[in-house]
């Protein structure tokens, strides 16, 4: 069982930065692959990144490519998003999730390949 806790969401102004955090309980943290999604109001939940269990592997959607970037801590059982040059399109609820298999394979995109997930932190970008 893994215990997924997101923080550092906010308001922030266009071209702004922020940087989310993931918590995770459980010792087996460290083996699974962790994903960001993101959601906006109305829309369908959406792949943002995602990080192999080894940080070998890293892979993005093409609307944050070179702006965001997602990282891990395996000795704090934490991954990270650092999001730069934010725009108003980024606001959304944004989501940790844990996938088992470790790797970063196919399926990487989709919400059914993740077996945990937190609960959300908001970011709101304001123009």
């Amino acid at each position: 069982q893994v215990q997924l806790v997101e923080s550092g969401g906010g308001l922030v102004q266009a071209g702004g930065s922020l940087r989310l955090s993931c918590a995770a309980s459980g010792r087996t943290f460290s083996s699974y692959a962790m994903g960001w999604f993101r959601r906006a109001r109305g829309k369908e939940r959406e792949f943002v990144s995602a990080i192999d269990w080894s940080y070998g592997s890293t892979y993005y959607a093409d609307s944050v490519k070179g702006r965001f970037t997602i990282s891990r801590d395996n000795a704090k059982n934490t991954v990270y998003l650092l999001m730069n040059s934010l725009k108003p399109e980024d606001t959304a609820v944004y989501y940790c999730a844990a996938d088992h298999r470790g790797l970063i394979r196919s399926g990487v995109t989709e919400v059914p390949s993740y077996d945990y997930w937190g609960q959300g932190t908001q970011v709101t970008v304001s123009s």
